[in-house]
């Protein structure tokens, strides 16, 4: 086995290029946590339907998964600290309209046309993210990173829920989404001072690129397909997105509606929520170790079934924030054995064209989930909804156990694909 590089053995508090990446990624974060409480808050105070904020996550998500098919195919074929710079202050310019719009009065449906554009920014810079990473720091230090990065974005989403009800209690939800526009700004000043190392890609040599465009965007398709554990990893996780992303609107919801408590509460909630991830963040690399890959994963969806479950069944402020913390701990765990499996099997060049296409598939269900989970607790109540969610994360869990998801070591798992 060869000897780590130099750069390999330099811890990576003295790497100054992962030090200001690292501060970029955590100011992004917490931009995307300003958001994530500050715009269902704007949709329900002008409204007071939970689901409109439903509709507005839904068309966010229709247009992530339409941006995630092709936002592989562009961070492999541009530069991606142009990439990452650019995405971020196309959100500042587009959630600083948000404000703006505001000091004239409610404009719904300014909120239909930024959100989805903005979505569909944040994609390829998720896409573009993950695929600099191993660049960055190297092969040696990549899981290293990775828990560094995770951690920090998670204490980034403590801060931001808890400062974003904050300010929408004191000076209004756009005013929050203000804030969240300033962040980008200063991601987008740390990552012009970064130097992301050159990474050679087949698809920008020669004079191919057209005809390679179709083989590029169904290349991550293809490696998916042929792997078994990523194959029945990302049918599961499709299941799993259908039930995820419309809870948040839903804890909204029930705080504000079912329990009559104010945007502060809502911050707070969500802000105690975040400690869970930052815990999740902080064991994951451990618990993996000791338990390997498949039962870590398994196990954290049935927390998570268990947390979803609790929610419906929570009728204090404290039992909700108890609940929400144990499942953004265990989606935070989850999602980070994920991406982890992810970049330790795939290729370098197709690390990016991979990462789109494990994203964009298992989101496509994403969207329709929100809509109808939001419809269900606007006519049903919120509680039915989240036992009927819970239940079903029971059952994701229940299936992976007859898949080769339950390998403990799927990355030693042979396997013979190779891109052509």
């Amino acid at each position: 086995m060869p000897e780590p590089s130099r750069e390999a053995r330099r811890p990576l508090w003295r790497d100054r290029n992962f030090g200001i990446f690292w501060a970029a990624q955590t100011l992004s974060v917490v931009g995307d946590s300003f958001a994530l409480i500050a715009l269902p808050l704007l949709v329900l105070h002008a409204t007071g339907s939970v689901a409109q904020m439903g509709l507005l996550t839904a068309a966010a998500g229709v247009a992530s998964l339409v941006a995630g098919i092709f936002a592989g195919v562009v961070a492999d074929r541009f530069d991606r600290r142009r990439l990452l710079i650019g995405c971020d202050l196309a959100r500042l310019g587009l959630y600083a309209l948000i404000p703006i719009a505001w000091a004239f009065g409610p404009t719904v449906w300014l909120l239909y046309v930024v959100l989805p554009l903005a979505s569909s920014v944040g994609m390829l810079f998720m896409v573009t993210y993950v695929t600099v990473v191993r660049g960055l720091v190297g092969t040696e230090r990549l899981t290293e990173a990775n828990g560094r990065l995770n951690a920090t974005a998670a204490a980034a989403g403590v801060i931001g829920p808890l400062c974003a009800g904050v300010v929408a209690a004191r000076f209004g939800p756009a005013a929050a989404v203000g804030v969240d526009a300033a962040s980008f700004a200063g991601s987008a000043l740390c990552l012009s001072l970064v130097r992301f190392a050159a990474v050679p890609d087949p698809a920008r040599e020669g004079g191919t690129a057209r005809r390679r465009l179709w083989a590029d965007l169904f290349a991550g398709v293809a490696f998916l397909r042929h792997h078994p554990v990523l194959r029945a990893l990302t049918v599961l996780l499709t299941l799993f997105s259908f039930l995820q992303l419309g809870l948040n609107d839903l804890v909204i919801y029930h705080l504000k509606h079912d329990l009559g408590e104010g945007d502060s509460t809502v911050g707070t909630v969500f802000g105690i929520g975040a400690a869970g991830t930052v815990t999740g963040a902080l064991l994951v690399a451990a618990v993996r170790r000791r338990f390997g890959f498949g039962p870590t994963w398994i196990g954290t969806v049935v927390l998570a079934g268990v947390a979803v479950v609790g929610m419906g069944l929570s009728d204090t402020v404290g039992e909700v924030a108890v609940c929400v913390a144990l499942f953004l701990g265990a989606l935070s765990v989850a999602g980070t054995c994920s991406m982890s499996l992810r970049q330790e099997v795939t290729p370098e060049h197709l690390l990016g064209r991979v990462t789109s296409a494990f994203w964009t598939l298992h989101y496509s269900a994403a969207p329709i989930g929100a809509a109808v989970l939001t419809w269900a607790a606007q006519h049903r109540g919120t509680t039915p909804v989240a036992l009927a969610a819970g239940v079903g994360f029971l059952l994701i869990a229940t299936i992976a156990l007859f898949t080769p998801v339950r390998l403990s070591r799927p990355e030693r798992l042979p396997f013979g694909y190779a891109d052509s």
